[in-house]
């Protein structure tokens, strides 16, 4: 999550800066800052998944390895989108970039999905497991994908419509994490 913070840039101004152009200029970057907290708040609310998932491991194998080796990918490839993002929010490219972020997003849900199947089946999972837990996360997890996916096809219409879907998806996320 550190790795964010990377393209958080310090302005550069030419002469003597005065405290109201270091404002200015602080100020003008604001989507980076944007940027930033939300994905760090997505990357905070993926790891507390992460973690729920796998409490109600018993024991892991190979499948649930590399599931979990595909998550672990897709979650470190968020800088990169983020500061794309960043960078063009406030620009006629910002279409793109939206779709770029909310196209790892995208593959994020769907791996997500694929670590939670391979986390919860029965050769791996605590026996002693709320199924009711188990059949709410699986059902919770099904939104994803698609949700996101939905989020990625609105970026060329609206961008901001992609980030609203992506930031509603988030709070979703977050409430929906309950002691299980």
């Amino acid at each position: 999550m550190t790795l964010l913070a990377l393209e958080l840039k310090t302005p550069h101004m030419e002469g003597t800066p005065l405290n109201a152009s270091l404002a200015q200029a602080l100020g003008s970057q604001w989507p980076g800052y944007f940027s930033f907290v939300t994905s760090f708040f997505t990357v905070l609310v993926m790891w507390v998944h992460h973690h729920l998932i796998f409490k109600h491991v018993q024991r892991v194998d190979n499948f649930l390895l590399f599931a979990n080796g595909f998550l672990l990918l897709v979650v470190t490839a968020v800088p990169f989108p983020t500061a794309v993002l960043a960078e063009y929010l406030r620009t006629p490219a910002a279409n793109v970039a939206c779709m770029l972020y909310a196209g790892i997003f995208v593959l994020i849900a769907v791996a997500f999905y694929l670590t939670l199947l391979a986390a919860f089946r029965p050769a791996v999972l605590d026996p002693e497991a709320s199924a009711t837990t188990i059949a709410r996360l699986k059902r919770d997890y099904l939104l994803g994908p698609p949700l996101y996916l939905a989020a990625t096809i609105a970026a060329p219409f609206s961008p901001w419509l992609s980030l609203a879907i992506c930031t509603g998806l988030w709070i979703f996320w977050a409430l929906s994490v309950r002691e299980c």
